[in-house]
């Protein structure tokens, strides 16, 4: 399973996002947001970012099929709200049509003098920050099991789907570690639903990222997120090293105790599968 089938609009991928917002998603991280805003912001960014990739002069090609599945006071749910609602999976072309509002934000950029200044911009908003009750990940697991089973069994020919699973807690439903092995087992022709996995944190203590071993790992929580996670296939370890990652052949799609700027890279890895037809 090589993970090399090109995209396209006959044979789309899928990205599920799966998002932790229990309570302790309210606590502020080093940036001064709190988790769940910071992981809004990016995910709101890199859908817009992924829709920009598949905007060609006849529209947005429908290459990806883009599902949220959120978790916490109401168990697992769809992420999206408005008429993206009506099922997890959305082909990209009507996640494009559907934000629930736009924001004029300020964003910082260089006045090429030295110097910066701040500009206005429209972002779109299709995912909302949302933090309270626990933390029930193996249903969430349970959810996006059901969801890949029927999207691979209509997808055969294509790049097998990416699970970008973000999380700041221990799952208080029971262990998901047998479910999320089972879902990493379902595929396409192309290979194996990758699970990629990120641990924030509010501390100030360094990031482990892409770890090799679960020997590297400070506790037992730490262990079973890694042993969630998927190898990284080579063109995944080859975009991480790019991005100035120290990755080997068996690391896995982990990052541990990630701060901000760890949550940008971690959904821009995800989100590069392979060639766009």
């Amino acid at each position: 399973m090589s993970y090399d089938t090109e995209i396209s609009r006959q044979n789309p991928t899928a990205i599920l996002f799966v998002i932790d917002q229990s309570g302790s998603m309210s606590d502020d991280m080093s940036s001064g947001k709190s988790k769940a805003q910071q992981v809004a912001d990016v995910l709101n960014k890199s859908l817009f970012n992924l829709i920009t990739r598949c905007q060609k002069s006849d529209g947005v090609r429908d290459y990806f099929e883009i599902g949220v599945i959120g978790y916490g006071a109401d168990g697992a749910y769809n992420g999206f709200d408005g008429t993206l609602s009506s099922s997890i999976m959305q082909p990209i072309s009507k996640i494009e049509a559907s934000p629930i509002r736009i924001e004029n934000r300020k964003r910082k950029v260089s006045d090429g003098a030295g110097g910066v200044v701040e500009m206005n911009t429209m972002f779109p908003v299709w995912f909302e920050a949302k933090a309270s009750g626990g933390t029930p990940m193996k249903e969430a697991m349970f959810r996006v099991a059901e969801e890949l089973v029927v999207w691979c069994d209509s997808h055969m020919n294509s790049y097998p789907p990416t699970i970008l699973h973000i999380t700041d807690g221990e799952s208080t439903d029971g262990d998901p570690l047998a479910i999320a092995n089972q879902l990493k087992q379902i595929s396409t022709d192309n290979g194996q639903a990758l699970m990629l996995t990120l641990h924030l944190s509010e501390s100030v203590q360094n990031p482990i990222e892409f770890p090799d071993s679960e020997a590297v790992l400070p506790n037992s929580y730490s262990k079973l997120l890694f042993n969630m996670s998927s190898l990284l296939p080579r063109h995944l370890a080859d975009f991480a090293r790019e991005k100035g990652f120290s990755v080997s052949s068996e690391s896995r799609g982990f990052m541990f105790n990630a701060d901000a700027s760890q949550i940008v890279d971690f959904f821009d890895i995800g989100t590069k599968p392979t060639q766009l037809r």
